[in-house]
């Protein structure tokens, strides 16, 4: 039977390919390391690294252990915290997958919330892309996830209302439209555009709504294509073009007054932000709560702030 120690002291020098360095993480020393490793080896009866050269490599066996052992140990971890759970205390890990701009900065406040209230639970939030949101799920990688497109109709998921994100046309503050109270949709033809990636939900809300107007992609000017909303608006910041973001990425800027919001007649930019998690998964009191804590009463300032 695989010993769960040795196990990870695998993981970890797998990951940092360092005796030294995973030692140092799991607060052991090198030699020991060394150890549980050369054990696991003669256990499997395979070599899991490559010692000959410059650097440490993985061989075939230790590519094919290393998804299954990071499994394996989180199975563990979350047997444990299910045997706690059974002694009535809110304990152990959850891992949010994150596919939003607008979640990024909304999540922390309620984790941070969350965790002062559950000292015993830590969170932790995985940015990842739109697509890898709901594999990580069904793989239980991660116990629940925030994406910006409907999901509900999944029978494997189960499905919540997070809050309604706000999507804002920026200018650079020096721009001609920034004393304008509004402006009409053909004049953003005649302007450079700073764009999502295809897969982001801004970039989807943004070109549903210009369709409404008769504007399709090809008919504006792209000047360059980003996948980050904060370098979008740092890049209008410094002039370089106009974009539509969500508020939530914007907030600083506007405060600082460094862009401004326009209006644009006829627009209305919004988008539901959801949480998900699996259908069917196993019992765990920590992820429960914190489901049901994301519309407690006491995070309406934070709901408020995600809906401005």
């Amino acid at each position: 039977m695989i010993d769960l120690l040795k196990l990870q002291a695998f993981l970890h020098a797998a990951e940092s390919l360092n005796f030294s360095e995973a030692a140092r993480q799991l607060h052991i020393s090198q030699p020991t390391i060394s150890h549980h490793i050369k054990a696991l080896e003669v256990g499997l009866g395979v070599e899991l690294f490559d010692r000959s050269g410059s650097g440490l490599r993985l061989t075939e066996a230790g590519l094919l252990l290393l998804p299954r052992a990071r499994k394996l140990i989180r199975q563990a971890v979350e047997l444990e915290q299910m045997m706690e759970s059974l002694q009535g205390q809110i304990a152990g890990n959850i891992r949010i997958a994150c596919s939003t701009t607008t979640g990024k900065y909304i999540l922390p406040k309620y984790a941070a919330r969350f965790c002062n209230r559950h000292p015993n639970v830590r969170v932790s939030i995985m940015r990842c892309t739109s697509e890898d949101v709901v594999p990580r799920l069904l793989e239980s990688e991660a116990n629940l996830g925030v994406v910006s497109y409907d999901v509900c109709g999944k029978a494997e998921l189960k499905c919540q209302t997070f809050f309604e994100d706000h999507i804002i046309l920026i200018v650079p503050a020096s721009h001609r439209w920034a004393e304008q109270a509004y402006i009409d949709p053909s004049e953003l033809l005649e302007e450079r555009f700073l764009i999502r990636e295809p897969s982001s939900g801004t970039r989807q809300v943004m070109l549903a709504e210009l369709g409404k107007h008769d504007i399709v992609l090809d008919d504006m000017n792209i000047f360059m294509e980003l996948g980050n909303a904060e370098a979008i608006v740092k890049t209008v910041e410094d002039g370089f073009g106009i974009s539509f973001v969500s508020h939530s990425a914007a907030a600083a800027a506007l405060k600082m007054g460094t862009i401004i919001e326009v209006r644009v007649a006829g627009f209305s930019l919004q988008r539901h932000v959801y949480m998900v998690q699996k259908n069917v998964r196993e019992a765990n009191r920590a992820v429960d709560a914190f489901w049901g804590f994301v519309h407690d009463p006491s995070n309406a300032d934070i709901l408020r702030m995600a809906e401005s």
